[in-house]
């Protein structure tokens, strides 16, 4: 895939504003999801976060837009994508170190350094288990190609002792990620996310520690918008959820209420 000129893209804000981001017009464009993700990260000023898979940097810059002095590093296998990254790195005036690398033959610079955060929101579908897009931006970010084991494998080599994986995925594959992280991870919680009230959950946040020995904790679902039904046009999140989209503000984990 050749790089994005100025006429193949947008710049959309993120965070009311805080982040903005040049997305291809045709390609795959960032939702609500890297911005969750992101949010869901309790890292400490100076902490060192990779991100697998980081698309044009949305999930980076909206952590490096709400905790300041991270070390930022990310890998993408797409170079037109991982260009974008850098780019909007510089449009939003911070510092991202981008790889281009496919997740199963990385750099050996990177090989040989640990994180305290890795973050990723790999492809939602098994491979052949959904219709193919025509856009190759959107059939690699969509569909697996890395078996999402080997996502949660490459991840725990890549931790720090003590550290943490974040990952985002659909509720439909939560077994895939437990089965992948025996042996390799552990205090593992995760958080449904449903899209309103009575509905049952179609994303789920899952945090995993290196090393950790707590208890499995399964959180009630965090529900996104208000009401059981949409009933009218425009938005409708609930204000917590509003306040981590418009407002920078971090994902409510139940534990931290």
């Amino acid at each position: 895939m050749s790089a994005f000129t100025d006429s193949d893209l947008t710049c959309n804000d993120f965070l009311g504003g805080r982040v903005r981001l040049l997305q291809p017009l045709r390609g795959y464009r960032a939702g609500v999801d890297p911005v969750l993700l992101a949010a869901s990260v309790e890292a400490d000023h100076g902490d060192s976060v990779l991100e697998l898979g980081c698309g044009a940097g949305q999930a980076l810059l909206c952590l490096g837009a709400r905790i300041k002095n991270l070390s930022l590093t990310g890998v993408e296998v797409q170079g037109a994508y991982a260009d974008l990254a850098r780019r909007n790195a510089a449009l939003n005036a911070q510092e991202l170190e981008i790889f281009e690398a496919d997740l199963s033959a990385l750099p050996a610079d990177l090989r040989q350094r640990q994180f305290a955060h890795v973050i990723a929101n790999p492809p939602y579908y098994r491979a052949g288990a959904h219709s193919q897009a025509e856009d190759a931006g959107r059939r690699v970010a969509l569909g697996e190609e890395t078996p999402l084991e080997e996502w949660i494998a490459i991840a725990a080599k890549r931790l720090a002792p003590r550290g943490y994986l974040h990952m985002i995925q659909r509720a439909d594959r939560l077994a895939d990620m437990l089965k992948a992280c025996d042996g390799r991870l552990g205090s593992i919680e995760v958080l449904p996310l449903a899209p309103r009230q009575e509905r049952a959950a179609e994303l789920v946040i899952l945090r995993a520690r290196k090393g950790g020995k707590a208890a499995f904790r399964l959180h009630a679902p965090l529900v996104l918008h208000e009401g059981v039904r949409h009933e009218r046009d425009g938005e409708s999140y609930t204000s917590e959820i509003s306040a981590v989209l418009r407002h920078g503000a971090p994902l409510p984990w139940p534990s931290a209420r």
